[in-house]
């Protein structure tokens, strides 16, 4: 009954499309590392593309077919946030600037880490991604993609979109620690998840 079960939580549409995505993530870095023409990286910014579509769809799917697990809950965000900080990571190679993004990023996630581990201990966890965060990933994975696609971005221009990435970033962990230590509504009992 347990591996029935446990086959069931792996193999539904919205895990395998996370899933998926996270099997993007070394693709997408090879062909970006390696580019040499405008055509690889519109190749790398189109695997982006995919992964953002494909994290669209496995939400939907797993809203309209009551496909939510808790497994789910946890491949979701790890796809999102590993493509995330891949896609900082490489284009920090070409746009040093970004780096100061790369630092907020890992000092925002480690936090929600932390503190969403703590809370699991106590039996509880955040009832989904707050809408601050929701928007941050949006911001972010359209201005890097576009910063994939036009690797000859102007300085001051790059310069702009880190500033503007940074601000949501901030917007999204001041939302992500007032939730974890001020709103209890945005939590629920890890019993509930199911």
């Amino acid at each position: 009954m347990f591996i029935r079960n446990w086959k069931k939580e792996i193999f539904t549409i919205p895990n395998l499309l996370s899933m998926f995505r996270l099997v993007l993530i070394p693709v997408y870095i090879s062909i970006y590392l390696n580019a040499q023409s405008s055509a690889d990286y519109y190749l790398a910014a189109a695997i982006l593309a995919v992964s953002c579509l494909t994290d669209l769809i496995d939400g939907k799917v797993a809203r309209h077919f009551n496909m939510i697990s808790t497994l789910g809950k946890i491949l979701d965000p790890l796809a999102d946030k590993l493509t995330q900080f891949a896609l900082i990571v490489c284009l920090t190679v070409k746009h040093p600037v970004l780096k100061y993004l790369v630092y907020l990023f890992v000092l925002k996630e480690s936090f929600q880490l932390i503190a969403g581990c703590l809370n699991l201990r106590k039996g509880k966890m955040l009832k989904g991604a707050l809408l601050t965060g929701k928007i941050c990933t949006t911001v972010l994975f359209l201005s890097l993609i576009l910063l994939v696609m036009i690797p000859e971005m102007p300085g001051k221009i790059v310069t702009i979109i880190a500033i503007i990435d940074g601000i949501f970033m901030l917007a999204a962990f001041a939302d992500y620690v007032t939730s974890y230590f001020r709103r209890d509504s945005d939590f629920q009992s890890i019993n509930d998840t199911q």
